[in-house]
């Protein structure tokens, strides 16, 4: 054997160095194996992510919530005075009373009472024993009348004060009674409303209140006006 052949003997691994690195070569095969398989079983158990939106419900107790009761202030009752013209027979002094229901805040309904006493005075310095049995005689009426809020506002007294307002249009319906004669009777007018409180406005009224009325020895439509001034309280 030469030099050379013995050199390349010398530097041949073994068979015993072969056996050791085929043995440690398969140990780490074999780890990297069982890496892949634990990795693919941990990927096929973990749940698959939600990629859609996610409503989260909070968990509130609920609980029993008492509403206050606020009047609601739909009803009115007022009291009012003013003066009272009979056609042909002067102006007098009357007064009465109202109640009245706000249906919506544009409209309302209202039941009136008033009263008064005319005279016939001026035709008894004519007409001896003058036109009625007695130089005054009484005067009622009731009507029932729908109104119509159409300019509500606020009344600015001073600088520092604002108070609550408005104007309204009335009209409807009744009877008056007069030296016993009952006659049907229409009424229209204006009025306006200033409210001192939530529960008490001063009021002011004009109406016209018309019927026939036969006193005179001819059967004729009446004008009658009235202005007055009152109170209106509501609950």
């Amino acid at each position: 054997m030469t030099a050379t052949s013995r050199s390349i003997a010398a530097r041949r691994p073994s068979a015993t160095a072969l056996a050791i690195r085929a043995g440690a070569l398969t140990l780490l095969a074999g780890a990297a194996l069982a890496l892949l398989a634990h990795g693919s079983a941990r990927a096929a158990d973990a749940p698959a992510a939600d990629t859609s939106d996610q409503v989260i419900v909070p968990q509130v107790e609920r609980r029993e919530v008492h509403k206050p009761k606020y009047p609601s202030n739909d009803f009115e009752i007022g009291l009012f005075a003013g003066s009272y013209t009979a056609q042909n027979f002067g102006t007098h002094f009357d007064w009465g009373a109202r109640v009245g229901y706000d249906i919506t805040e544009d409209f309302f309904v209202e039941a009136s009472y008033r009263r008064t006493k005319v005279s016939d005075a001026e035709f008894r310095n004519i007409l001896p024993g003058g036109i009625f049995t007695t130089e005054q005689q009484k005067l009622q009426s009731y009507d029932l009348s729908l109104g119509w809020n159409f300019l509500p506002g606020e009344v600015f007294i001073g600088r520092n004060w604002a108070k609550a307002s408005t104007m309204y249009a009335i009209g409807g319906l009744g009877s008056t009674k007069f030296d016993s004669q009952r006659m049907q009777t229409w009424n229209f007018g204006l009025g306006a409303k200033l409210f001192l409180a939530d529960w008490v406005a001063l009021r002011a009224d004009v109406r016209d209140h018309i019927y026939t009325l036969d006193l005179l020895g001819k059967r004729g439509s009446t004008q009658n006006p009235e202005v007055t001034v009152g109170f209106a309280f509501f609950f």
